[in-house]
């Protein structure tokens, strides 16, 4: 009897028959370098193959003294609703949003991301969908990305299974960090919708969707106006350009990514000892996907609040004078925003934020 064990039969080992397939990396390779190519800066040297990507740091001559801001992230479960829907071309976008967005919040501009993919098994339009995301991201982010690597991980994830993780880096001038340092009484709080669940939670929302109400992907939720699926991948909202406009047009103390968390976890970040934030919960109305998991989960409001955005992805604290420029800005440039809040003496509160009111109906 022939043994079909390539060992048995005397074969050499081989990195393909280990699972890893070299040719199917370099056609990814030659997919994604169409999309790369436009999440390009001026300052960006080189082209795509490199073992590191390259940006042209004399362009930072024009600040006094710069600081260089570096974030990193991921996309969470979220990936799992991807490749459970074979739909891959979106899921950059959020990766970028969850970097760029950490950034611009200490008043830094994004320059650059590169990338990290580790797959199972190397599907080259897969693979290069996912870079389409991220550059389509960093172009909306205004930055470039430079570089990336994707693995290929047989053994440690499925053929269909991936994980995707970004590091990004921006400037700012030392002098103009933002911060609870600036942050004064009196100061208003704005808060900037968000287009959904953004990137975090997932494990708490495909719990109720999946394990507890048993819904399917494909199925047509009236309240979303579209199927579970596409409501779960709607991309995360990029900020960041509006936040640097934002800084560029009037005076900003602070800004608050809304991650993971939730709003008042996130704001507490940046509200410094002796003051507090009051938000109004009734100044909004949180979007069917909101209520819609805590209905079918019989999730209480408060596990909602510290694990879901509840609809505010970014938060600006600025002077109560600055008010009206930054709304009329954030409404030109197509961002929802409102005076959620204000700036107050903490007194005896142990708390840095406070949540009252109910929300609007």
């Amino acid at each position: 009897m022939t043994s079909t064990n390539p060992a048995a039969a005397g074969q050499g080992a081989s990195y393909a028959a280990a699972g890893v397939d070299i040719e199917a990396g370099d056609r990814a390779v030659e997919l994604m370098k169409e999309w790369v190519r436009k999440a390009r800066r001026p300052e960006s040297i080189g082209a795509l193959g490199g073992f590191a990507g390259l940006f042209d740091a004399s362009a930072l001559k024009r600040y006094e003294r710069p600081l260089l801001a570096s974030a990193t992230d991921g996309v969470g479960t979220k990936v799992a609703i991807a490749q459970k829907m074979d739909v891959h071309d979106t899921i950059g976008h959020d990766l970028v949003a969850m970097v760029v967005d950490d950034l611009v919040v200490c008043g830094a501009e994004p320059l650059f991301m590169t990338d990290y993919i580790c797959v199972g098994k190397v599907v080259p339009e897969r693979v290069a969908a996912i870079v389409k995301g991220i550059a389509e991201g960093c172009v909306l982010a205004g930055c470039a990305l430079v570089g990336g690597e994707t693995a290929e991980h047989p053994g440690l994830l499925g053929p269909d299974e991936y994980d995707v993780a970004g590091a990004g880096t921006g400037v700012v001038e030392a002098d103009e960090v933002l911060g609870a340092d600036r942050i004064r009484k009196g100061d208003a709080v704005i808060a900037m919708g968000s287009s959904g669940l953004h990137s975090n939670g997932y494990s708490l929302v495909r719990h109720v969707f999946f394990d507890r109400a048993g819904w399917t992907l494909d199925r047509h939720v009236e309240e979303f106006g579209r199927t579970l699926g596409e409501e779960l991948l709607e991309p995360t909202k990029i900020y960041s350009l509006d936040c640097l406009a934002l800084i560029r047009a009037t005076e900003v103390h602070a800004f608050s990514h809304v991650t993971g968390g939730g709003l008042a976890n996130n704001l507490a970040r940046v509200v410094p000892e002796g003051l507090h934030a009051t938000v109004d919960r009734s100044t909004w109305t949180p979007g069917a996907v909101f209520e819609t998991v805590g209905a079918l989960g019989r999730v209480e409001r408060a596990e909602l609040e510290k694990t879901l955005n509840m609809g505010v992805g970014m938060v600006a604290v600025v002077p109560r004078e600055s008010v009206g420029t930054s709304l009329a800005l954030l409404e030109e440039r197509g961002v929802d925003a409102w005076v959620a809040g204000e700036i107050t003496e903490r007194g005896d509160r142990a708390d840095a934020v406070t949540l009252t009111g109910d929300y609007a109906a």
